[in-house]
This record gives structure tokens, sequence and C-alpha cells, in this order.
């Protein structure tokens, strides 16, 4: 929501530039983004990781023999500086949501993520929309979000849109004998009636016993829609009701002015897309957008980087010697750490952040087997789309997807983030791309 804060973006400065792809064999594009773990995604199945796909890149030798002479050139060789990671972190201010192909950003993601998120409000479902008044409003599931940069009566800029008053039916009438007789006539004109009738106030004298008589709306709550209620934080989540309790089609509902609530068979109560009751009343615009660069949401977004310490800044001790010895990298799964060696030398260190859940990066021995130095990823994934563009310095290590790469969309290195793949710095991932050929042995652990 671009009028309503500044907040800090996620940092894209950091990506590549150039799209060329190397020499070695590229991944054909179906089948990497069917497969890429990306930190990005929404939790997705975990029948995914296991997919098979056909080998891709040159396939791994047996390492060079170390270069005579090249052990006494380790004296010179150069050191290699990185930017601490978490340096100038931040939160994401604006995230995509797959479920509906819409985005929350700012103050209504604030209000989303603080206030109970999809349970409470279900998914966006439309884009932001400016009114002729000057308020912004973006239509959810369950809710309206709105903008008001005016401020309400108490000085709130941002608040529940009171949808529930406007199904209201245009006309009300007192019961009539014809539309109540019989509580199983569900033909159209017997509903309509049931409908408008909930919407006349009561007297508190006539509400029964068993129910709570609100004098703000002059309606009554009672057994499970009282209780939800009450548990959801009252008239300050849902407003105060509107209606009575009425049934449509064996379906039990009743209206407030932030939403409505539904049971069956004495069930418990659950929330009704009015939201999107209301978006196809006024013909808006539902259709899912592209996702960009957004980052998917996900909770782990927010979770700050570990505070650097000497030894987990990202170093080069030595250096690289081309001809120097092996070089192979070792990826503590517990410490979410990676020491790369050249022999039994380390020459760089840093934090990583690697599967997380159901999506563990496997460990085991494994070679790499091929290297793209940048990447556009666009997919669906346990039924999740994704785009994120420029996925820079891959280097895939098994034939299912998984692989080495930088993050740019997120600073949390030292935390598990992502979907099997293992995430590092960009400038990291570009420096140990630029000394790393096909075939590098991988030791991963935990």
């Amino acid at each position: 929501m671009r009028p309503l804060a500044d907040s800090a973006s996620l940092r894209m400065d950091t990506r590549p530039r150039s799209r060329a792809v190397t020499h070695w064999h590229t991944l054909p594009l179906l089948l990497s983004v069917a497969m890429l773990l990306l930190t990005m995604a929404a939790p997705l199945s975990a029948a995914t990781s296991a997919q098979e796909i056909e080998p891709r890149g040159e396939q791994a030798e047996d390492p060079p023999a170390p270069e005579e002479g090249a052990q006494a050139a380790l004296q010179d060789a150069p050191v290699q500086e990185f930017e601490t990671p978490g340096s100038d972190w931040s939160p994401p201010s604006r995230v995509y949501l797959p479920e509906t192909g819409h985005t929350l950003d700012q103050l209504f993601l604030d209000l989303w993520r603080n206030a109970g998120g999809a349970s409470s409000f279900g998914y966006p479902i439309t884009a932001e929309i400016e009114q002729p008044n000057g308020h912004i409003v973006q239509y959810l599931q369950y809710a309206r979000f709105e903008y008001w940069p005016e401020g309400d009566a108490s000085g709130n800029q941002v608040i529940l849109g009171k949808i529930g008053e406007e199904l209201r039916p245009m006309t009300v009438q007192r019961p009539m004998t014809s539309a109540g007789a019989d509580p199983g006539d569900t033909s159209s004109a017997v509903e309509a009636a049931r409908f408008a009738q909930a919407w006349l106030p009561l007297a508190e004298d006539d509400v029964r016993a068993s129910a709570t008589y609100i004098a703000e709306t002059r309606h009554s709550l009672r057994l499970g829609f009282l209780d939800f209620w009450e548990r959801t934080g009252g008239a300050d989540f849902l407003g105060n009701p509107l209606t009575e309790e009425y049934d449509l089609a064996g379906v039990t509902y009743q209206m407030f002015e932030r939403g409505q609530l539904a049971r069956e068979n004495e069930g418990d109560p659950y929330m009704v897309p009015i939201g999107r009751r209301l978006a196809e009343k006024y013909g808006l615009d539902q259709s899912p957008i592209a996702q960009g660069d957004v980052p998917t949401y996900s909770e782990e977004l927010w979770v700050p980087p570990v505070t650097p310490t000497p030894e987990s800044t990202p170093t080069i001790t030595t250096g690289f010697v081309p001809g120097g010895g092996e070089l192979w990298m070792d990826v503590n799964l517990t410490t979410q750490y990676m020491i790369v060696y050249q022999g039994d030398r380390p020459i760089l260190e840093t934090l990583v952040s690697t599967g997380r859940d159901k999506f563990a990066t496997p460990p085991g021995t494994f070679f790499i087997n091929t290297k793209i130095d940048v990447q556009d990823m666009e997919g669906v994934l346990g039924g999740e789309s994704y785009n994120v563009p420029s996925v820079p310095w891959v280097m895939y290590f098994t034939d299912v997807g998984h692989a080495i790469h930088g993050a740019y969309w997120h600073n949390n290195f030292g935390s598990v983030m992502s979907h099997g793949c293992i995430n590092l710095p960009v400038d990291v991932a570009e420096y140990l791309y630029g000394i790393t050929t096909v075939g590098v042995r991988v030791e991963i652990h935990y």
C-alpha cells in the first residue's frame, strides 16, 4: 500500500545483471521450476521433493590432481571480503498470497498478520482500490480492509469495513403466516422472506431466555454463535449482530456488522465469505495478478537473522588457488554453516539457510552436476504458484531440484528457511560459483 506508510522493502540491488548462461548444459525450464525448492513458497507438498526428473548438466568426474608448485602459491592467495549478512535486514513490506493470487502490503499486511491472518479474514481477492473520497479499500474473502487518511472518530486509519450492512435487503416486512408456517419450505420466495424478516429488530422483552440481547443493534445472540462471537473478541472483531438467526437450505446463518457466521446441523460456526459476495455484487476484478519479485507469504520472512559474530561472518582464511587441491564443500545442517575446503585447508566459511519442516535438505555425499549463473523461476508447486526472477549463481547437486544458490529475498542466514535448497548470501554465492566446477563434492550432514 504505497500511500499508507513508508516501509523498508527487500533489497534487490544485489542480483547479477547478466543473463548469460554458462557453457554447461542449461537446465530445461519446465524441469527446473517444477522442482527447485525455493525459500519464497508457502509450505509445499512433501511429495514434490520426491519427483523424478532427468539428470542435467555435465556429470561429475574425479577431481583434478593438484598442479605442481601450487601449494607454494598459497601464501600469495587473495583474500575475499564479504558483506556481513543481516547488517541491514528488514522484513518485507509486501507479500504475495498464492492461494488467491493477490498481495497485501504495509498497513493492510500488518492488520492481517496481527489479527489472525487467513483464519480471521481469509485471503485477499482484489487489489487495493482507491475510492472517490480518498479512502483505499481491499476485499478479502471474509472482510474488507479500509484505509481512511483522515481517521475515523477514534483516530484509527485502518479499519474493518462494515460490510454486513451492505447486504441488508431493500425492504423488510413483518412476518407473514405463509413464510413461517413450514420450517422445511425452501422455496425461493419463502427463504427470501426469512432472510428479510431476520433483519427486524427485537424488543428486549421478546428475546428468549437462552439468548443474550445486544442493545446497540437490538438483536440477540445464543448458543454456538454467541460462543464464537465472545471467543473472537465480540464487537471488536465481527461487530454487533444485524439479524437474528435464520435458516436457508438447511444452513443457519447470522449477519454481523463486519461479517457473517453459519453452522450446519448444530455444528461449529464458521465464517462465510461475504467479502467475495460483495466483490461479485459490485463487479470487482478478482483475477489473480502476476507475482513478480514479491516474496510469497511466510512467517519466516519476519524472523531476524542470527546476529553475526567473527566466527559466523563469511570469511576466506587464505583464498582459493587453482590446482591447489580438491575443492569441496561441507554443510552442517544442525549449525546452518558451510565450510569450503581446498584439500584439508578451509578457504571460506559462511552461514547458510537450508530446508525446513518436511522439506529438509538431504544429507549425504553429492557432486555439483549443473551450473546456471541466473535463472527465472516460475511455476506451480504443491498447488501454489510462484514467480521469482533472476535466482543467481545456481549450482545443482541432485537430479531432483536441490541446488546451492544465492538468495536476495531474505537475510536470515543461520536459520532454516528453504524448501530443500542451500541458500547463500548473494556475494558469497557469486564467489563460490566462480571457483566451482562441475564435479565438486558436497558433503551434507547433521
